[in-house]
């Protein structure tokens, strides 16, 4: 078999890459990448430059390596090729008979937007953060008060987080950051939760929690334990989000509940980190998909995971780019 997974560069790509090598599977890995200084580059069977999602010759670039590789599975590694992927998922299977991992548009949108998610929550009566938009401040203060957090409606690794604890301060940060979403500030850093679901045909069959220690925005130290209730929490909303295949939902415990302030409709960035728990969830969703086994949920193991940085090391002339420039001149 073959998996074929874009954005080697990012952390939830190469946290893939990991995750399959570690799998049980026998998987010719083909990898793809807009920087020849990707380090998932080179974890691969093969390696290819594609272009970046918002570039018009995305998707041209992107089938013609699907034609030339012909992987069984297609995994985005970032967010950003999420919107453009799920809205060709039909397109990519049919024309080239490759399984993509990605859910409905619909649900990269609820994902995608910290309002959406608020809403989608609030509205199913499950673990929501309180919300508003600029405009609608006063009613959130009245209800809340302060602190609370502002954010950018669409985002990530925390680019753009604040917490604000008076009018004024709030006022300066809508004023100087548009497009943003205003929230209750709940929990504390020692109750922040993030878990990953595996969903197929609108039945979440796994899921996974782990207690976190964040650092710019990503997870550096994980906790991972049984946490029965908070796994059925988060099988909750995962039926109810209706994902294909893995969503992640990030969460806090404010007076025992936990509130959701994040979904993403994806593998996680801590895919790589849930392996050591007994739980890996690339393997199980391309067992599914491919081979129609179900997908059990798997005893997970207590352990604590401290993360670290690594190295990979290219010989200059065994960057990707330089072997691009050989085929071009042959």
């Amino acid at each position: 078999m073959k998996v074929f997974i874009t954005g080697a560069g990012a952390l939830l790509g190469q946290g893939i890459i990991r995750a399959l090598r570690r799998s049980a599977l026998r998987a010719t890995i083909v990898v793809g990448d807009p920087s020849p200084l990707s380090a998932g580059l080179y974890w691969g069977d093969a390696a290819y430059l594609v272009p970046m999602a918002k570039d018009p010759e995305y998707l041209d670039r992107l089938g013609d390596l699907l034609r030339a590789e012909r992987p069984d599975i297609l995994i985005p590694g970032t967010d950003v090729e999420l919107p453009i992927l799920s809205a060709n998922r039909e397109a990519i299977e049919s024309t080239y008979a490759t399984k993509v991992i990605i859910s409905s548009s619909h649900v990269v949108s609820i994902a995608d937007d910290k309002w959406l998610t608020s809403e989608f929550l609030r509205q199913r009566r499950l673990g929501f953060v309180p919300s508003c938009l600029p405009g609608n401040e006063e009613t959130l203060i009245e209800e809340c008060g302060f602190p609370l957090v502002v954010k950018p409606r669409i985002g990530a690794r925390s680019i753009g987080f604040g917490i604000v604890r008076d009018r004024d301060e709030l006022r300066r940060a809508i004023a100087e950051q548009p497009g943003i979403v205003i929230q209750k500030y709940v929990g504390s850093d020692a109750t922040e939760y993030t878990a990953g679901t595996l969903t197929f045909d609108g039945k979440c069959c796994a899921t996974i929690v782990m207690r976190r220690d964040l650092r710019d925005g990503n997870t550096y130290r994980a906790f991972a334990e049984p946490f029965p209730a908070l796994n059925a929490a988060m099988a909750q909303a995962a039926n109810a989000l209706g994902a294909h295949g893995p969503a992640n939902f990030q969460f806090r415990l404010d007076d025992g509940v936990p509130r959701i302030f994040e979904i993403n409709a994806r593998f996680s960035g801590t895919t790589a980190v849930r392996i050591h728990a007994g739980f890996n969830e690339v393997e199980m969703c391309i067992r599914h998909l491919l081979f129609g086994e179900p997908v059990v949920q798997p005893e997970i193991m207590p352990v604590t995971i401290l993360r670290h940085w690594s190295e990979t090391v290219v010989k200059s002339g065994d960057l990707v780019a330089a072997a691009a420039r050989r085929e071009e001149k042959a």
